[in-house]
């Protein structure tokens, strides 16, 4: 890493607002639910190519199920006074 680059970020996660573990899950959850909200239109555009819509909607099945064991668990860490 360049001199720049280092000086850039070398004050990156000083300050945190919430554990890493706890943050990890906020990122994922995030982009497991933007994922989500994509689904639907992939599942249209694959209209005519049975095997590929049949692939979008187990994503999107299984999309729904992390989520829902994600919220559970962010859930059992705000409960416990983790956040």
């Amino acid at each position: 890493m360049t001199l720049v680059a280092e000086q850039q970020m070398e004050h990156i996660g000083e300050t945190k607002g919430c554990a890493d573990h706890d943050h990890d899950m906020i990122h994922e959850l995030s982009k497991r639910l933007d994922a989500l909200w994509r689904c639907d239109q992939y599942i249209a555009n694959a209209e005519g190519h049975a095997e590929l819509k049949r692939f979008w909607k187990d994503i999107k099945k299984q999309e729904e199920e992390n989520i829902a064991r994600m919220k559970e668990l962010l859930a059992k860490h705000i409960q416990c006074g983790c956040f």
